[in-house]
């Protein structure tokens, strides 16, 4: 071997290390191990993560080892791995449709919506058999928007009642009465988290249905796992005090993106409720690991509609 064929030699480690360090810039890859409530330990050797490696890599892939060991993960890596198969339900897809209503509207948005889902609820069997989860009026917050959940049998329900919406020209008149009395409308397919379904449509009573506490958290990407992780600790320590309505994660449309429902008798109810939690020690726990996943957070107060099916 040449002195210039050796000396090229030892330098090819080194002429990848920029491509390495701009891989690996994080901090994050010198751990060899990812957990739910953040990233620890020294670094060590990669092994195979389809083999059960704890390594960066074999955690972002795969599934961290707390992860697995709750059940959240397939072992062997297959298809079972996918986020949505991991935390979601699957017997269902859900659809949260908002709309911006133009102010001075209101009373004939309310007159116009209320015909339309309450032709939606009567006559679902013809249309795919979607169901109305519920209809509610924000009240703090985003003031002037109202929040309709609708519930499809998987993605065949959702096409084949779009396609069955298309075809009816009387469902086709209601929605045009809509059009003109909103300013925006946003649409987002989300998927039930697996530990914590939807609750079915009830009266819980309270005066004019209570209220409702929608909680929306924008996550790090790739922290799904982790969230639920955490959340499925913690949701115990919530439900001694207050029953959850339901908690969904996006799927299309504003991707990242988590919605809690609660249900309160009212506004003081809520205040004590919350105080309650934090004398439980996992739930403290809970909001300490989740704040580090979430990018922004959204606390919304909502009213259900006269004609909701959840109240």
């Amino acid at each position: 071997m040449s002195f210039l064929t050796l000396r090229t030699a030892r330098q090819a480690p080194r002429a990848l290390a920029p491509l390495s360090a701009s891989l690996h810039a994080s901090s994050l890859v010198r751990s060899n191990k990812v957990t739910p409530g953040g990233v620890t330990g020294d670094s060590e050797p990669e092994t195979d993560p389809k083999k059960g490696g704890e390594g960066f890599f074999g955690s972002l892939l795969y599934g961290s080892k707390e992860a697995k060991a709750a059940g959240l993960v397939d072992p062997a890596g297959g298809q079972q791995g996918q986020h949505s198969k991991i935390v979601g339900r699957g017997k269902y897809v859900h659809e949260k449709i908002t709309h911006q209503i133009i102010p001075s509207k209101r009373e004939e948005y309310l007159a116009a919506a209320e015909k339309y889902f309450k032709e939606l609820i009567d006559h679902n069997g013809e249309f795919g058999r979607v169901k109305l989860t519920g209809s509610w009026e924000s009240v703090v917050g985003t003031v002037g928007e109202f929040t309709h959940i609708l519930e499809y049998e998987g993605y065949k329900g959702y096409d084949e009642t779009n396609r069955a919406l298309k075809g009816s020209k009387e469902m086709q008149s209601l929605q045009s009465a809509i059009l003109p009395l909103i300013n925006s409308r946003q649409h987002q397919i989300v998927s039930e988290f697996s530990f914590w379904p939807s609750s079915p449509p009830h009266d819980s009573g309270y005066p004019d249905g209570g209220i409702f506490e929608m909680r929306t958290y924008q996550l790090q990407p790739g922290k799904l796992l982790d969230w639920e992780y955490a959340w499925r600790r913690g949701l115990e320590a919530r439900k001694r005090f207050v029953q959850p309505v339901g908690a969904f994660f996006s799927q299309v449309g504003q991707l990242h993106e988590v919605h809690h429902i609660w249900q309160y008798p009212d506004m003081e109810t809520r205040k004590h409720t919350r105080e309650q939690a934090w004398s439980v020690g996992s739930w403290s726990d809970t909001v300490q690991e989740t704040v580090k996943l979430a990018q922004s957070m959204k606390s919304t107060i909502m009213v259900p509609c006269s004609w909701s099916p959840l109240k």
